[in-house]
């Protein structure tokens, strides 16, 4: 388990490059703001996650899957995080089955351009 409750914080790195990427241009944030917004942010995660466990378990399951975080996030009265979610959600999925689409290419060209440089000579 956990020691510190500091050790449930976000990474300060994460935390700067979500703000830089959620404000514009020319806006600065105080460290203490974002010492607040990494600990909101830790305490939210936290939070879904016991909704979205306590959700998993009512259902006998002992894995918190993706259909868990959007119902804790409707029971949480976060509904208006679920659409962009679940788009963020199928992009990331699809880009993740091109990667590995693209790997198996790489490594199918490897391994057809290893073979076919040595013949057998029986």
């Amino acid at each position: 388990m956990v020691e510190h409750i500091e050790d449930l914080n976000l990474p300060n790195a994460v935390i700067a490059r979500l703000i830089k990427e959620a404000l514009p241009d020319q806006t600065n944030v105080s460290k203490e703001a974002r010492a607040a917004i990494a600990r909101a942010a830790s305490i939210f995660v936290i939070f879904l996650t016991s909704t979205s466990t306590t959700l998993a378990h009512k259902e006998s399951h002992k894995t918190i899957t993706t259909a868990n975080i959007l119902d804790a996030l409707k029971q949480l009265e976060f509904e208006d995080f679920i659409d962009p979610l679940t788009q963020n959600l199928e992009n990331y999925r699809k880009m993740m089955k091109e990667k590995k689409e693209k790997s198996k290419k790489e490594a199918s060209a490897k391994m057809d351009s290893g073979t076919s440089g040595t013949k057998d000579k029986n």
